[in-house]
C-alpha cells in the first residue's frame, strides 16, 4: 500500500514538468513571435522539427533508464541529478539576446532543442516510476490521479501568476528602459522564468527524494536492445495508446498555444484592462488559463472513480465525444460572450483532464502486457512512448498553429483582418475538434479491459513468487 505522503512526492514530479510545458504550449509561440522577434512561420517550422526529433530522442533515453542500476534505483536518479539543468535550460529558452535576426533563430533553435531533449531526460524517467512503484492496478490509479493533480495544480499556478510576473518585472513598461541588452518586456519574461524555475528544480528534490522504486522485472538480466524494441513494436495496446495521445495533445497544443493570440486579438483583453484578485493585477487571457488548470484538476479527480466503473476505455471515449460537442459550439460564441467562454472552458477542461491520468494507468498496464507476452520488462521505453506522444502531439499542433497563423496573414502587435481573426476563432474551436474525434477512433480499439488486467497481474505476480 502506498502511503500518502509517497503519492504526494510522486505527484510533485509532474508539478515540476507541468509548469514548464504549460508556459511552453500557451506561452512560448507568443513569446518568439511577439517579445522574442521571429515570425509565426519561422516558429511553426521551429516547433515541428524540434519537437519530432525530441520525439524520437524519447525512446532513447527510455532504453538507457531501463539498463539504469544505482543505488537509488532506475529511474529516481535522473531527478536528482537533472533538476538544475531542466531549471537553467529553461530560463535560457526565454531569454532574447542581443543578436541579429538570424542568430535569433539560430539561438531559439538550439535552446529550445535542448530544452526539450533535457525535458525528455528528466520526464521519460519520472513517467517510468509509476511502472515500478507498485504492480496494483488500483494503487498506479491513484497514483496517476495524484500525478495528474499535481500536475495541472502545478499548471494552475504558473499560468495564473506568470503575467503578473512578466509585468512586475517590467513587462508593461512602454518607456523604451533597457535592462542590459534586454527591454522591459524582454527581461520581464525572462525573470518571471527565474521565479517558475527555481520551483521546478525543488519540486524535482523533492520528489526524488519521497519515492522508492519497488517492482522488479520477471527477469532480472538486461535484454538486448534490439529485443526489446521488437517487444515493443508488437504490442498493440501501445499503438493505439501512442495514437490516442498524439491525437488528444493535437486537441490540448492547438487550444493552448492560441489562448493568448485570441484573446490579444479576437476579445481584445487591453480593453477590459488588469482584473484584481487579492490585489494582484491578471489579464483575461491568464484567468482563461488557470480556470482551464482548475477543471482539469476537476476532471482528474472523477477519472479515477468513473473508471473504476465504466472502465479506462468508456470513460475516455466519453470524455473525448463531450470535449467535441463543446469545442464546436465554442466557434459561435462572439467576444462579448465572456460568461460562456469561460464556462465552455471549464467544460472543455474537465472532459481534457479526465483523459490524462487513465492514459498514464493504460501505459503501466501496457508493460505488464508485454512482460507477460515475452517475459521482458522494458518499463522506461513503455513509458517514453507517452512522453513521445505528447512531442508528437505537441510538434504537430503548434506547428499548425504557426503555419496556419501565418496563411492567415497574422501580423505581429498589428490588426489582423477579417480571415485572421476567423483563423485564430477556429483554433480554440473546430481544429481541437479533429484531435478529439481521432482519440476516440484509436481508444475504440483498445483490448486491455479491467477483467484482462486482473488476470495479467495474478499471472505475473505468480511467476514472480515462483522465482
Amino acid at each position: 500500500m502506498i502511503k500518502l505522503k509517497e503519492k504526494i512526492g510522486y505527484g510533485l514530479g509532474d508539478m515540476s514538468s507541468s509548469m514548464f510545458w504549460k508556459l511552453f504550449g500557451a506561452y512560448l509561440m507568443i513569446f518568439y513571435t511577439d517579445v522574442f522577434g521571429i515570425s509565426a512561420a519561422i516558429v511553426g517550422t521551429m516547433f515541428a522539427i524540434t519537437r519530432i526529433w525530441d520525439s524520437l530522442f524519447d525512446p532513447i533515453v527510455g532504453v538507457v533508464a531501463d539498463r539504469t542500476s544505482t543505488r537509488w534505483g532506475k529511474f529516481r536518479p535522473y531527478l536528482l541529478f537533472l533538476a538544475l539543468p531542466f531549471a537553467l535550460i529553461g530560463i535560457l529558452t526565454f531569454t532574447t539576446p542581443q543578436v541579429s535576426e538570424t542568430g535569433k533563430v539560430v539561438y531559439a533553435f538550439v535552446t529550445y532543442t535542448l530544452m526539450m531533449m533535457v525535458y525528455s531526460a528528466i520526464n521519460v524517467p519520472y513517467a517510468s516510476l509509476l511502472g515500478v512503484m507498485t504492480p496494483d492496478l488500483h494503487d498506479r490509479n491513484t497514483l496517476a490521479t495524484y500525478r495528474m493533480t499535481f500536475a495541472y495544480l502545478g499548471s494552475f499556478i504558473a499560468l495564473l501568476l506568470f503575467m503578473p510576473l512578466v509585468n512586475a518585472f517590467g513587462g508593461e513598461d512602454k518607456s523604451g528602459k533597457l535592462y542590459g541588452w534586454m527591454t522591459a518586456p524582454q527581461f520581464g519574461w525572462m525573470m518571471a522564468v527565474v521565479v517558475i524555475a527555481a520551483l521546478c528544480a525543488l519540486l524535482f528534490f523533492g520528489c526524488f527524494a519521497l519515492t522508492r522504486e519497488r517492482v522488479k522485472a520477471v527477469k532480472a538480466e538486461s535484454t538486448p536492445l534490439k529485443t526489446d524494441l521488437r517487444d515493443l513494436l508488437h504490442n498493440r495496446p501501445w499503438w493505439i495508446l501512442l495514437g490516442a495521445g498524439v491525437a488528444s495533445l493535437i486537441f490540448n497544443s492547438i487550444r493552448d498555444g492560441a489562448t493568448v493570440y485570441y484573446f490579444k486579438y479576437f476579445v481584445d483583453e487591453s480593453a477590459f484592462g488588469s482584473i484584481k484578485f487579492l490585489g494582484i493585477p491578471f489579464v483575461l487571457s491568464g484567468l482563461y488559463l488557470a480556470v482551464g488548470q482548475a477543471f482539469n484538476i476537476v476532471g482528474v479527480i472523477l477519472a479515477a472513480p468513473v473508471s473504476n466503473r465504466l472502465g479506462k476505455r468508456r470513460t475516455f471515449m466519453g470524455a473525448m465525444l463531450m470535449a467535441t460537442v463543446l469545442s464546436v459550439i465554442f466557434y459561435f460564441f462572439t467576444k462579448n460572450q465572456l460568461t460562456l467562454i469561460f464556462v465552455f472552458q471549464a467544460m472543455i477542461s474537465v472532459c481534457a483532464g479526465s483523459i490524462f491520468p487513465l492514459l498514464w494507468s493504460m501505459y503501466a498496464d501496457c508493460a505488464d502486457y508485454s512482460e507477460l507476452r515475452t517475459g521482458n520488462r522494458a518499463t522506461g521505453l513503455i513509458f517514453s512512448s507517452s512522453s513521445m506522444s505528447q512531442k508528437f502531439g505537441w510538434a504537430i499542433g503548434t506547428a499548425i498553429t504557426g503555419w496556419m497563423l501565418a496563411a492567415f496573414g497574422f501580423e505581429a502587435n498589428g490588426i489582423q483582418n477579417a480571415e485572421t481573426i476567423n483563423g485564430i476563432k477556429m483554433f480554440l474551436s473546430l481544429l481541437p475538434a479533429v484531435g478529439t474525434l481521432l482519440s476516440c477512433l484509436f481508444i475504440f480499439f483498445y483490448p486491455l479491459s479491467e477483467n484482462r488486467m486482473k488476470e495479467i497481474t495474478a499471472e505475473l505476480n505468480a511467476r514472480r513468487q515462483d522465482k
